[in-house]
């Protein structure tokens, strides 16, 4: 897991105290963020959305009962939000969320306090099985959500579990309004606060916590889970202000007892006489006027399915229950079961009802002026596949909710909605009515045109309120600032981020883009891979591809067996893409992908990414191994990189305009951080800064020759959190604060090059975010590194040695040391290093050098060189070593062809010359030329031919084999080469 853990309260516990953690504006907890002031420097940053409108299921709307436009939502992932009147806007309310409770962006329940309306309360939460390591905890504010405090519950809560549309589960006393109660799932029953949420303890009496589950015997503990107590309703016409409401009703997902009722305050339960049996009660709403309890039912707990259901009214007062559905269950043509559920408390006899679940045509809404007597459709059939509407929908504010799609009759577009269990009429104004789908937020400001002849426009009502998961993000040199990839709704390409783009991904659409990449030589080059439902689209491919930055795309051909995307990368000049399909080999494509040839040596899920500055070279992680490409993907071998994540979610990104330099982020809890190297993975040195990490991405340097700013989700000086970098990840500072966490991000993180300043934050569950400094840019830095220490070489061998020397300081941080050899004249820079060692290879033996080093920052600034360190090689071996290079020249389905070159590193000729390996995949020879073979297993070994055995010192020859191969062909680890 990439987030942290925290410690759990014990579930036998009965009641809990507050934690007593302050959230005021936003800040998080002192577990959630450290102690600031051990931190890196912070920056002052203005965090936005990028606009999408919408983009995920909002399961609940809660309009206060007693003050006018006070209005929240609740979102299955992306926390809670209060309504703007003044601009008609969302206010995300939950963003000081951060990583050790990410769970509580799960809002399964909202209440809103009807006598001190100031006051709020949220059941926060997102799994209950495994997924979420944390308990739930009930969140409550006295300032309409500007500040908070938790209470931790010994039990989860799942806001994106099953049932999650049913409710409301919080719900707090009209007269005694320091009673809440709260519905619990998984067998825990009802609890009950007696001090505005502070603490809490389970309502003992309460006689069934609910058994019913969509399957029981799930393995992974999801559609096992039981909703539980699934709604808490109040008659606050039985009792008087200040005292304790007598009259409570509670709905229970259980389908032969589904409705409870208290007559006493809560001390005593019974289940309501003469209820109806078969379904659950997903809604109870109250006429307390007319003394009526209305219910919605379904088969199922949804939100995605429910094929029968009915409605019901009860007669508080006698007792009586009425069957009053629009469709009954016992009709053929209830395919539906119900949910949304409201009343029109201005005119309490009229009653809306939205079904549960009617993917086809349309949902459909049903609308009652006498109490459920008789029943209008919010359309009609006329003449079959012809409908008749009593609305307009009216999307220009968000036009890519008709998703690009072009429906045959009955079908329409955009979609009335799908998955609507929240439908609401404002109890001040019978004309606003506001309801949640799959994909935001609908409502309508003339609803009363129903039940006058007339059609009421429905429109978006969803600015503010993100809740897109976010898979992937690019920000190329030209062009578009930002593309996205997205879960649920594909993508999009951003050309304003502060306006709604007009249309997702389409042709080809991607029900969810996995990856996107760009050619970094050549932007308008663009690649995109992603999920769709195989089974409406056989023979489809799953990658497209743009020449025009993404405003257009088409597809290739893909390899067989491909369900899902994975990652795809394109070359620096868009000449060529590989691609690393889920659970499909790894492949590559010379052009648009009208061919696709298996590339070797690369694990299957591996993550692919590629050079920005060499076309031909591509890179691969897998499991802790870094893999290299430098023909064009045809061919990966893993580097000699070490001390990589083997475990985790793990990112990587080549840096533009510097050819093998990558930087690496990411793991596990027991290994986590931020790595790099200079040298095409072939060496990482891990920051030692940086003590955990989620991604990292790059954007414009502060200065022009300087290095590109590093940005990163990452924990640095014991505080978790969004940083930038401007000095190679020497030193960083923190551009997010504990307002602005989010909870579930960094999937997707990139800075802009062309702004400077500027990152890209992707979210689960609160959408895109973007930041900015004001282009702030840091003061010129013109002081140089210090001198670094002399150079001491050490393990020296006849061909090699290692040099290590005291490093450098600098006012802002060492990048890196070049290492030169003094060769006369013009000396030889030998390579470079990010830490304070270097290896030198490839020297002669009983050979005198002399080296120096020369520390460099970010911007440019070179210091003294250090003082020369001298030394001599040792004496090579009389008679001749040798070494030996193993390549995989050529390769195809089944097949390969390798060479091997041998070189004689000593002082004098060879008389003879022997080559072994074993092959890590179960390779078999089956020819061999320029050489004399033997294969016993996986061991190899190749002697000389007779004309090849003499080498001259320093020089070199090959031979060549071709083999088979099942499945991998990785290159031996170990090739070895001996002379006598």
């Amino acid at each position: 897991m990439r987030r942290r853990l925290f410690s759990m309260l014990t579930a036998a516990a009965v009641a809990c105290a507050s934690v007593g953690v302050a959230v005021a504006g936003g800040v998080a907890p002192a577990s959630a963020s450290g102690t600031a002031a051990a931190a890196a420097a912070a920056e002052t940053y203005t965090w936005k959305n990028v606009r999408i409108d919408g983009g995920g299921f909002v399961p609940g709307i809660v309009f206060n009962q007693k003050e006018k436009n006070l209005i929240y939502a609740r979102t299955d992932i992306g926390g809670a939000y209060r309504w703007e009147q003044a601009s008609k806007t969302w206010t995300p309310l939950l963003d000081w969320v951060g990583w050790d409770k990410w769970g509580y962006n799960g809002v399964v329940s909202l209440a809103t306090d009807p006598v001190e309306t100031n006051r709020v309360y949220v059941a926060a939460g997102m799994y209950t099985n495994s997924w979420d390591p944390n308990n739930g905890a009930i969140l409550r504010s006295a300032d309409k959500g500007a500040t908070w405090q938790a209470t931790a519950l010994p039990f989860k809560l799942g806001g994106n579990m099953p049932g999650r549309g049913m409710g409301e589960r919080l719900a707090v006393d009209p007269n005694r309004n320091s009673i809440v109660y709260l519905g619990a799932p998984d067998g825990n029953g009802l609890w009950r606060s007696t001090d505005k949420g502070v603490t809490w303890a389970k309502v003992a009496s309460f006689p069934n916590a609910g058994n019913y589950a969509a399957d029981p015997s799930d393995p992974n503990g999801y559609l096992s889970h039981r909703p539980g107590v699934v709604w808490v309703t109040f008659d606050p016409s039985s009792a008087t202000a200040g005292n304790t409401t007598q009259k409570i009703y509670v709905g229970v997902a259980d389908k032969a007892n589904t409705v409870y009722s208290s007559a006493d305050g809560g001390t005593t339960w019974t289940r309501v006489a003469g209820q109806p049996t078969g379904y659950i009660a997903h809604k109870g709403v109250l006429d307390h006027v007319n003394h009526t309890l209305y219910i919605a039912t379904s088969d199922t707990g949804g939100p995605y399915d429910g094929a029968k259901g009915d409605v019901w009214k009860l007669n508080t007062t006698t007792g009586a229950w009425t069957q009053i559905s629009p469709v009954p269950s016992s009709s053929a043509d209830d395919y539906f079961g119900y949910s949304g559920l409201t009343i029109d408390r201005q005119n309490p006899g009229t009653i809306m009802v939205a079904t549960q679940i009617s993917w086809w045509p349309d949902v459909i809404f049903f609308r009652s002026t006498d109490s459920g007597a008789t029943w209008t459709r919010v359309w009609d059939f006329t003449s079959y596949p012809n409908r008749s509407f009593r609305y307009t929908m009216d999307v220009s504010s968000s036009p890519w909710l008709t998703f690009g799609a072009n429906p045959q009759p009955p079908e329409t577009t955009p979609k009335l909605g799908w998955m609507t269990e929240s439908l609401e009429i404002d109890p001040f104004d019978g004309n606003r009515m506001m309801y949640g789908t799959g994909a935001t937020l609908y409502g309508t400001e003339d609803l009363k045109k129903w039940d006058t002849g007339g059609q009421f426009t429905i429109k978006p009502m969803v600015k503010g309120l993100e809740e897109t998961a976010v898979l992937d993000l690019i920000s190329p040199p030209s062009g578009a600032p930002l593309v996205s990839g997205l879960g649920d709704i594909g993508g999009f390409r951003h050309t304003n981020l502060d306006a709604v783009p007009p249309m997702m991904f389409t042709s080809p659409n991607f029900t969810s883009t996995t990856s996107l990449d760009y050619a970094e030589t050549n932007p308008s080059i663009m690649v995109r891979a992603g999920n769709f439902t195989d089974s409406d689209r056989p023979n489809d491919s799953h990658a497209a591809f743009s020449t025009d930055g993404g405003a257009n795309w088409f597809q290739g051909t893909e390899p067989s067996g491909i369900n899902e995307g994975g990652t795809i990368a394109a070359a620096a000049n868009g000449s060529r893409f590989v691609w690393a399909p889920k659970d499909v080999g790894v492949h590559y494509s010379v052009g648009y992908g009208n061919s696709w040839t298996a590339s070797t040596g690369l694990p299957t899920n591996a993550v692919v990414e590629s050079d920005r500055v060499n076309s031909n070279r591509f890179y691969g992680f897998s499991a802790g191994k870094f893999y290299a490409s430098t023909n064009g993907g045809a061919s990966f071998a893993a580097t000699a990189a070490t001390g990589l994540p083997t475990e985790g979610n793990v990112k990587f990104k080549a840096v533009p305009g510097r050819e093998g330099d990558i930087w690496l982020a990411g793991g596990s809890t027991t290994s986590s951080g931020i790595w790099h190297s200079t040298n095409g993975g072939t060496s990482f040195t891990k920051l030692s800064n940086v003590t955990s990490a989620v991604n990292i991405g790059f954007g414009k340097s502060a200065t022009a020759s300087g290095y590109q700013a590093l940005y990163a989700v990452a924990t640095v000086g014991g505080v978790n959190g969004v940083f930038r970098s401007d000095d190679a990840g020497a030193s960083w500072v923190r551009i997010n604060d504990d307002q602005h966490q989010y909870g579930n991000a960094g999937e997707a993180i990139t800075g802009d090059p062309r702004v400077y300043g500027r990152v890209y934050l992707g979210t689960n569950g609160r959408g895109i975010l973007y930041a900015d400094n004001g282009g702030v840019v840091p003061p010129v830095d013109t002081v140089p590194p210090t001198k670094p220490g002399t150079p001491v070489a050490s393990a020296i061998t006849s061909s090699g040695a290692t040099l290590s020397w005291t490093a450098s300081t600098d006012a802002v941080g060492v990048s890196g040391y070049d290492v030169y050899r003094e060769a006369g004249a013009t000396d030889v820079k030998v390579g470079s290093s990010v830490s304070a060692s270097f290896a030198l290879t490839g020297l002669t033996s009983d050979t005198s050098y002399t080296f120096y080093v020369i520390a460099r920052d970010a911007a440019g600034n070179s210091s003294t060189a250090s003082d020369p360190v001298t030394f001599r090689t040792l004496t090579g071996p009389v008679g001749g070593g040798c070494t030996a290079t193993y390549t995989v020249s050529n390769s195809w389905p089944g097949g390969f062809q390798g060479e091997v070159t041998v070189k004689n590193t000593g002082t004098s000729a060879t008389t003879g010359w022997t080559v072994k390996w074993s092959f890590p995949n179960g390779q078999t020879i089956t020819q061999l030329w320029s050489g004399v073979h033997t294969q016993t297993g996986a061991d190899v070994t190749v002697k000389n031919a007779s004309w090849n055995g003499v080498l001259a010192a320093g020089a070199s020859t090959s031979f060549g084999f071709g083999a088979s191969w099942t499945g991998t062909n990785g290159v031996p680890s170990n090739v070895t080469c001996t002379a006598p």
